[in-house]
């Protein structure tokens, strides 16, 4: 389930390569070589949507051999859609959507529109549902329009252009979608074709770029295009594929040489804090972590943010659920962590607000948490010289400025990515790549953040609905009974549904969930191997994490605990 926002999202990727400037006039011809290229490939794409669709009209009940005859025209389908994504994504969005949305109910807000799962996403969902049978009907609409929408794709290009360093945008954006999604499984998590998918867009890629190359240099871009093709085309097994040694050996050089930049996506400083969503305040990030500690901010001062954000613990508090300010109960959900929430369009578990600054605002109003009187509150600060004649605003926007910073990248993850290859373990290796590949825990928490800010634009917060029980014990699962997001935004798709946290520092910061119902990583991980909450047995209807089990091993769970301890900042 996703949040469409309108802020932009990724800066410093979105640079112009240095390739377009140094081939002299050469590189206005880049558009023309784009369309020729769009204009070749137009045709084979669309033939492979009428033999999808004829290998649909030929499922019969209980006949296997014509269910995986349509899972494997799906998949060829899929990757002849890869090798024209880069151009539809960036240049025609809606009609990508027709081929490549999330097989879920899209919501746009604020205007509570409904988009229906539509394209091969939702091919895959239904050609891989225990009652494919039952769903010929709807997998022969899906099919149909597939094959008209591919049929009129050369009509996009009447009256068509686009600069030189539009085209080198789309391709760099396509780039983060290899990294980030297709060799994730993001787009076929069940059909498992995500490195085909991904060989496919970067021969694309070398193709449109192959007349702006330097052929002979060995750390050029032709040469890390034609050595990452080499790896995706040689370890085509979703399963066993090694990305972190993709990441680090091609695609980031590769990437840094698009941008002619030291920086690539895995750079503390490829996305920026000040991009998302704040008050147009600046504040004073010293005087912010002196407010951050500061007592008098709450009600009868006796508690200040680091109260429950406790650096010690990484900006947690260790327990399953705080105490209310009022009458000392439970709050109804679990404390989450400070690291890294500058990087989101959404605040608090169910994304009420949408910055920092109004976060701030809510927790001291709120009677649970601070319950603080603002006159009282500004007549005690002003009182103490260290805060002069400072207003609410000021506090406001010193606390977000202080919160903003509080991103240290500096995990062993980082350093490994940076180019220490020490860093991690083998152990953590195997970990990071069962988290982008068989984990499927990438196809929600994105790298380089990995919270739910979808790339390439990171311009996006998603909310899932997990199937989280009440309690731990999954062979006895309680349903939870927290309407999520559904009570600040009353739609029924958002019953249960929860932003999307970072998992950066997770390995120490348990307990789990936005109920802490879990104590410690083995159960979190043994809840999504065993696919959630339908998975253990719950009813949720409006359920977005796939049911079908993941089937990890004892060894490969270690791995993914080891990987998860690999994120752990050793600064903060």
């Amino acid at each position: 389930m996703r949040w469409r926002v309108a802020f932009p999202g990724i800066c410093v990727l979105l640079l112009i390569a240095v390739i377009l400037t140094s081939q002299g006039e050469r590189h206005a011809s880049l558009s023309d070589g784009v369309v020729a290229y769009f204009k070749r490939q137009q045709p084979v794409f669309a033939q492979k949507t009428v033999l999808l669709q004829q290998c649909i009209e030929q499922l019969h009940a209980g006949d296997s051999t014509s269910l995986l005859a349509a899972r494997q025209a799906l998949r060829e389908c899929r990757i002849s859609y890869k090798s024209i994504a880069f151009f539809l994504e960036y240049f025609f969005a809606s009609e990508a959507y027709v081929f490549n949305a999330p097989a879920k109910y899209e919501i746009e807000e604020p205007y509570i529109e409904y988009e229906e799962p539509v394209g091969l996403q939702q091919i895959e969902a239904l050609l891989y549902d225990p009652q494919v049978w039952q769903h010929r009907q709807e997998l022969a609409a899906q099919a149909a329009v597939l094959v008209q929408t591919a049929q009129d794709l050369n009509a996009l290009l009447y009256q068509f252009s686009a600069t030189s360093p539009r085209v080198m945008e789309s391709i760099q954006q396509e780039l983060v979608r290899i990294m980030t999604l297709y060799i994730t499984g993001y787009d076929a998590p069940l059909l498992k074709s995500g490195i085909a998918e991904a060989a496919a867009a970067m021969k694309a890629i070398d193709t449109i770029l192959t007349p702006y190359q330097d052929l002979d240099k060995k750390d050029s871009i032709r040469y890390y295009l034609q050595a990452g093709i080499r790896m995706l085309t040689m370890q085509p097994d979703f399963d066993s594929f090694d990305r972190l040694s993709f990441l680090v050996n091609y695609a980031l050089p590769l990437q840094r040489l698009l941008l002619n930049s030291n920086y690539d996506l895995f750079s503390p400083a490829a996305l920026k804090t000040d991009v998302f969503p704040h008050n147009g305040i600046t504040g004073d990030t010293a005087l912010g972590r002196r407010l951050f500690f500061e007592k008098a901010l709450s009600g009868n001062a006796t508690r200040s943010c680091a109260t429950c954000h406790q650096p010690g613990r990484y900006f947690t508090d260790g327990l399953v659920r705080n105490r209310s300010f009022v009458d000392n109960k439970e709050l109804p959900r679990h404390t989450p962590g400070l690291l890294y929430a500058g990087y989101q369009y959404s605040q608090f578990w169910d994304g009420r607000v949408q910055s920092l600054e109004e976060q701030v605002k809510a927790v001291m109003h709120s009677p649970q948490e601070m319950n603080a009187n603002d006159d009282t509150v500004l007549q005690r600060l002003r009182n103490m010289p260290a805060y002069g004649s400072i207003s609410l605003l000021q506090v406001q926007a010193a606390l977000a400025a202080y919160l903003r910073t509080l991103a240290p990248f500096n995990s062993p993850f980082d350093h490994y990515m940076a180019g220490n290859k020490k860093a991690l373990t083998n152990e953590q290796r195997e970990g990071g790549n069962l988290f982008m590949g068989k984990g499927l825990c990438a196809t929600c928490h994105f790298a380089p953040l990995f919270n739910g800010l979808i790339p390439p634009l990171y311009n996006r917060t998603e909310f899932e609905v997990l199937g989280a029980p009440a309690n731990d014990d999954l062979a006895h699962p309680l349903q939870d009974e927290d309407s999520g997001r559904l009570a600040f935004f009353p739609i029924d798709f958002y019953k249960g549904a929860f932003k999307t946290p970072t998992v950066r520092n997770a390995a120490v910061t348990a307990p789990y969930m936005h109920n802490g119902a879990f104590r410690n990583m083995e159960q979190v991980i043994d809840f999504y191997d065993k696919g959630g909450g339908n998975g253990i047995g719950l009813s949720v209807s409006n359920q977005t994490l796939s049911a079908v089990p993941l089937q990890l091993t004892a060894n490969e769970k270690k791995a993914l605990i080891a990987f998860m301890e690999a994120l752990t900042d050793k600064d903060r």
